[in-house]
């Protein structure tokens, strides 16, 4: 059982005893879990704590893409391809149970076009070298139509077909924290940063909140890492109220529907929408993806809503692409995540922003790490924690992620004892994640250790009830709290439907 209480109560005795981590880690997304992995991976004490729960933000409402980025080869960032593809090469291999090849399907009008494609995906294969996950081809019309049913026939000329890799990023972030235990770490969930301890300027700890007992500690680091995501910037002003923002943030829709719209084992993408961005259409979970937007935002809500004519911007591009295309009515859920995109010069098109990451230390010596993508989370922490290192005069301390596997093991999913059609959710799942995830709120096992929520919010609500009545058995929540809970979910999945 992994226990929160108990690892908590942990942490308090050693707060007592005056205990100095040598890293606190500040997030509990991707670049936190990675950067915390690596640290313990390296013989480090580290001790990471997360605000609400594991990839409640960004980190579990991506396009479930681990990808070099097509657009960005067009843009001309083949540095920043390479890594991201050598990168999408090691989660292959360090979560083969999560993370899977994909074939990607451009549907093209002219022969032109298929020239055009075919020359820039033969160089993506070249940049991703030995960890290539398959070859680019040309597709002649029928074995397009043979690829994707249901695609519209109408201007279709052929095709091109190359590969990339898909995982479910919520539960790629639950083995990222199993294995941060399984090396010796801690990570805690509901665990709030509320201000950080100095000396002579300097921090040398941070005052947590348990968001559930609102008890307050003070736990000592010789280092402290910010990897907040779109939300660093609040953490650095913290620090330092005079702090300049460093983000530009946008925001991605993403719309699911019924797998009869897609009925494709291939993705299809569309490589230049009318707002210059790409679509996916993507087979996930027995459902289709289809995503995403970019649209500034100058705010970082934690539940940001689409914004008007988003929704109604994929169902038409779709339309333009699928035989039937889906309607209003026909979306099960739709969800939102923000980027963290580092400022530019005042660029204004949050398109153009770089996907890249970037690093800074503040006077206190807080370290923030933003910016970057899931695909690269790996390489981000490898370079955060060596620094670290440099800082601390840690030397013979070298990374040991690039060939780890992680404790990606699956949850359990009888089909017979599915607890609604639309939905894989068994009974044993909920109870895994509970009693083995960490999950502590209704919440935390229809939105993220399982993925009902985002694939269906009305068959999540049927759910319901069968998580309280676990949460109440395993973790004893009061009626008050687990009423707490369930008017939050009922809410939020109300934003997710339409």
């Amino acid at each position: 059982m992994l226990s929160r209480k108990q690892h908590l109560e942990a942490v308090k005795q050693k707060a007592s005893a005056g205990f100095e981590w040598d890293l606190i880690v500040i997030g509990g997304g991707a670049t936190g879990l990675g950067s915390a992995v690596d640290a313990a991976s390296r013989g480090l004490s580290v001790l990471l704590v997360e605000a609400n729960d594991f990839a409640k933000g960004t980190s579990s409402r991506a396009t479930k893409l681990a990808h070099g980025g097509v657009r960005y080869l067009a843009q001309g960032n083949f540095s920043l391809v390479r890594e991201a593809l050598e990168e999408r090469g090691r989660m292959l291999m360090n979560a083969p149970n999560l993370v899977k090849p994909l074939a990607f399907v451009i549907p093209v009008s002219s022969w032109f076009q298929k020239m055009f494609y075919w020359i820039g995906l033969k160089m993506y294969d070249l940049l991703a070298g030995k960890l290539s996950v398959g070859p680019t081809r040309t597709m002649d019309r029928q074995s397009v139509i043979q690829a994707v049913p249901t695609i519209r026939q109408d201007k279709l000329g052929g095709g091109v077909r190359y590969f990339d890799a898909q995982f479910d990023d919520a539960r790629l972030a639950v083995a990222l924290m199993k294995t941060v235990f399984k090396l010796g770490g801690v990570a805690l969930n509901y665990l709030p940063v509320v201000g950080f301890d100095k000396e002579s300027g300097k921090i040398t700890g941070v005052k947590v909140r348990d968001a559930f007992t609102a008890h307050e500690m003070s736990l000592k680091a010789r280092a402290v890492i910010n990897a907040t995501g779109v939300w660093v910037d609040e953490l650095r002003q913290l620090d330092n109220p005079a702090a300049k923002p460093m983000l530009s943030p946008s925001q991605g829709v993403h719309v699911v529907v019924d797998q009869h719209f897609y009925p494709a084992q291939d993705a299809l993408l569309v490589p230049k929408t009318s707002d210059g961005r790409v679509l996916f259409v993507v087979p996930w979970l027995g459902k289709t993806l289809i995503g995403t937007t970019d649209t500034p935002r100058q705010d970082a809500p934690f539940e940001p809503n689409a914004l008007p004519g988003e929704v109604a911007f994929i169902l038409t591009t779709a339309g333009q692409y699928l035989a039937t295309a889906p309607t209003l009515a026909d979306v099960r859920s739709v969800f939102v995540g923000l980027r963290p995109l580092v400022k530019q010069g005042g660029a204004g098109d949050t398109k153009s922003i770089s996907r890249e990451h970037t690093i800074a230390t503040a006077d206190s010596g807080l370290i923030t790490i933003t910016g970057g993508k899931w695909t690269t989370y790996r390489s981000m922490a490898e370079e955060v924690v060596n620094l670290v290192c440099r800082q601390l005069a840690l030397r013979n301390k070298p990374s040991r992620t690039r060939m780890l596997r992680l404790e990606d093991d699956l949850p359990n999913r009888n089909p017979e004892a599915r607890l609604h059609p639309r939905l894989q959710l068994t009974q044993a799942e909920i109870s895994q994640a509970v009693l083995e995830e960490m999950a502590m709120t209704i919440e935390d096992v229809l939105a993220r250790r399982s993925r009902a929520l985002f694939l269906d919010s009305a068959a999540a609500l049927d759910c319901l009830f069968s998580v309280r009545a676990t949460l109440q058995d395993e973790l004893g929540w009061s009626d008050a709290e687990l009423d707490r809970q369930e008017m939050q979910f009922r809410a939020l999945a109300a934003q997710y439907g339409v």
